[in-house]
């Protein structure tokens, strides 16, 4: 069996303990394990960056719920692009926080996008809903006052205007229906309209 070589003076010789990665190289290594498809090695990168990550999410968004699904897509897009890490152009925690900060406030946008849109949408149906309401009630005031109007004429007069204002046919034709001159009917039609023009209160 060997044993440890003495030196002069007596003292055993020991070789200097092996240096602890710093936080970095463990995170270098995950990553490359990662980016090998090593699932164990993602966990265990996940478990030492994670808190960080939902700690910038939570302070950009100021929402749990919001912050929680930011993150989960942070760690997404970590174990996608792994490989693409480049150790020249910072840590890999610096790394990770930036893709986190960028994806926190592009998640601020488009909140506040879709919030605009709803109150536009809101707003643009509100005034839709009001004006239906109001052409509804200005149809119905129409259609009492002409009827009204209607009312007030003799019963040829409507018969004549109600042919050839909402039937839709000539004066011609109207005469044939009625059975009556071209003429007469014609007149008739325009006496019915003043008289309607007046039972309305529609000013000449």
């Amino acid at each position: 069996m060997r044993t440890p070589r003495t030196p002069a003076g007596g003292d055993v010789e020991h070789s200097p303990p092996a240096r602890t990665p710093d936080l970095n190289e463990q995170l270098q290594e995950l990553l490359a394990r990662s980016a090998r498809g090593h699932q164990d090695a993602f966990a265990d990168f996940y478990d030492l960056t994670s808190a960080r990550v939902h700690g910038i999410a939570l302070r950009v968004l100021r929402n749990p719920d919001h912050a929680a699904e930011v993150t989960q897509e942070i760690f997404v897009e970590v174990w996608r692009t792994s490989s693409r890490y480049e150790a020249t152009k910072g840590s890999v925690m610096a790394w990770v926080c930036t893709m986190a900060h960028r994806r926190a406030v592009d998640r601020v946008r488009s909140v506040q996008a879709s919030h605009t849109r709803e109150e536009t949408w809101s707003a643009q149906r509100t005034q839709r809903e009001v004006d239906e309401v109001w052409d509804h009630v200005e149809q119905h005031i129409d259609e009492h006052a002409v009827r009204q109007g209607l009312a007030s004429l003799t019963a040829i007069q409507r018969e004549a205007l109600t042919l050839a204002y909402f039937g839709g046919y000539t004066h011609t034709e109207v005469a044939g229906l009625l059975q009556l001159p071209l003429g007469t009917v014609k007149t008739r039609i325009r006496d019915g309209l003043i008289g309607l023009r007046d039972a309305m209160g529609v000013g000449s």
